[in-house]
């Protein structure tokens, strides 16, 4: 349904400025009504071009240049590298921060009379209404995009002795001396390795028995020993005591394991979690309801508790990715404008931690299908049989790959490897299409490539791998 001929166009008023609201944006004038983005508190783009996505990955694929010239892995070569000035890195991921903000948001709907932005905060004050900058802004429908920010544990003595998040570590414009990353996740591990690498001695301090705890022990111990093997001091099953700061040097008192000992380092980063942009927007007074931690509360439909307000992005929860909050934003504006019911469909959602080896998955592991009741078969390739991973010298990780007994079709894929996440996409429209294993095995997949694993992988469900010769089918 399209509002095209209209005589007034439907108003989208969306809360937030990041990767959700400028889809629902440009979602709104697709189907032709118009919108207005109140944005606050970040800078346009939201987490991910600002303090997410973009800046970590450039500084990561700095972090990785420089280390894989210290540790060259072929005969016959001798290389080195030296950071010889930190504060260029930076300079060089502001830049392309700015690159892509404007090139990627900005720029994207300044020729779209249609979609309005307005700097200040916002807050609901009736059903259908805005107010900001003193002004009053109603539309049709709301839109909630407010995005997430981190999650600072209570700790005593870590507000007064000063910390870092992903939203200044990354504006450093000196390599820290030595860092203790408070925090085993996603956000906590890619920092953690970024900064070893560029020379930070490095102590992750994890609250669980092991780092990504929502992942098999194979992976995380495995990433654990990558970590290790690189200088990377990782401490699990800690509970931390206090914080305290003297002069340039920070103390972390924790129990680990059931003992008390003591970490020093010049800097800390709590990367412990996000918490939602929920308070002071106005929520409570139209009956929007939020959950136990405080994350917007929507149906299927990204409906929220009052009629006509929309959510969509990590504000609603898990799960928290850009592309996540780009689909839900389209999602969210369909609805809300034209009266449909479009449900979102995490079936195949592929993810991934960008550690080197990387951390992939799409679909269920074989834990979460056995819990529901699924007979499953279950193949490990490890990366010492992919021919590329040979002719590249890194063979660390593996492929896993689970299946539905009796069908024959895949229902999800662990990856651990370098450029691990380029393999994800065949295993996500497999499972998203009920492609059988077989049809995998029969599909050409060039010699000496990545993705030959994902053959490799399928055809050792009923092989041995050791017994296959080359461009084995």
């Amino acid at each position: 349904m399209s509002c095209a001929n209209c005589s007034v166009k439907p108003h989208l008023v969306i809360l937030g400025g990041g990767s959700a609201a400028f889809a629902a944006a440009l979602r709104a004038t697709e189907l032709g009504g118009k919108a207005t983005i109140i944005n606050a508190r970040l800078p346009i783009g939201g987490t991910c071009v600002n303090v997410g996505c973009v800046p970590s990955k450039t500084l990561l694929r700095a972090a990785e240049a420089h280390y894989k010239a210290t540790h060259n892995p072929f005969h016959g070569i001798h290389s080195t590298s030296e950071v010889t000035d930190f504060r260029q890195i930076i300079e060089q991921k502001r830049e392309l921060v700015s690159e892509l903000r404007r090139g990627k948001y900005i720029d994207v709907v300044a020729e779209i009379p249609d979609v309005d932005i307005i700097e200040g905060w916002g807050r609901i004050v009736a059903p259908n209404t805005v107010e900001v900058n003193g002004q009053q802004i109603t539309g049709d429908a709301i839109l909630v995009a407010t995005g997430v920010s981190p999650a600072i544990p209570d700790i005593p003595g870590l507000a007064e002795s000063g910390y870092l998040t992903n939203e200044t570590a990354f504006e450093l414009e000196e390599l820290p001396e030595s860092l203790i990353v408070l925090g085993g996740r996603y956000i906590a591990l890619e920092t953690a390795q970024m900064f070893a690498r560029l020379g930070s001695r490095v102590t992750i301090l994890q609250r669980s028995e092991r780092i990504l705890p929502s992942e098999s022990p194979d992976i995380t111990d495995a990433l654990t020993g990558y970590f290790q093997e690189e200088g990377i001091r990782v401490v699990t099953n800690t509970r931390l005591l206090r914080v305290s700061r003297e002069e340039n040097r920070v103390t972390v008192e924790a129990e680990v394991a059931g003992e008390r000992q003591t970490f020093r380092a010049t800097h800390i980063l709590a990367a412990t979690g996000r918490k939602p942009n929920t308070q002071n927007i106005g929520l409570e007074s139209v009956g929007v309801m939020l959950d136990s931690k405080g994350f917007l509360q929507v149906d299927e439909t990204l409906q929220t508790t009052a009629a006509g307000i929309y959510g969509a992005g990590d504000v609603t929860g898990d799960p928290q990715f850009v592309y996540v909050a780009a689909y839900e934003g389209k999602i969210a504006a369909e609805n809300a404008l034209t009266g449909s019911h479009t449900k979102r469909d995490y079936t195949a959602l592929p993810w991934v931690v960008f550690t080197d080896p990387q951390v992939a998955g799409v679909g269920m592991d074989e834990r979460q299908a056995a819990a529901m009741g699924m007979e499953i078969d279950t193949t490990v390739l490890p990366l010492s049989y992919l021919p590329r991973a040979l002719a590249a010298r890194d063979t660390r990780g593996f492929i896993k790959l689970i299946r539905n007994r009796e069908t024959d079709r895949l229902v999800g894929a662990r990856i651990l490897a370098a450029e691990g996440s380029e393999l994800l996409m065949e295993a996500a429209l497999a499972i998203k299409f009920n492609i059988p294993v077989k049809e995998l095995i029969d599909m050409h997949h060039p010699y000496l490539t990545l993705s030959e694993g994902i053959k490799l992988a399928a055809i050792t469900f009923n092989k041995d791998v050791a017994a296959l010769s080359c461009c084995a089918t």
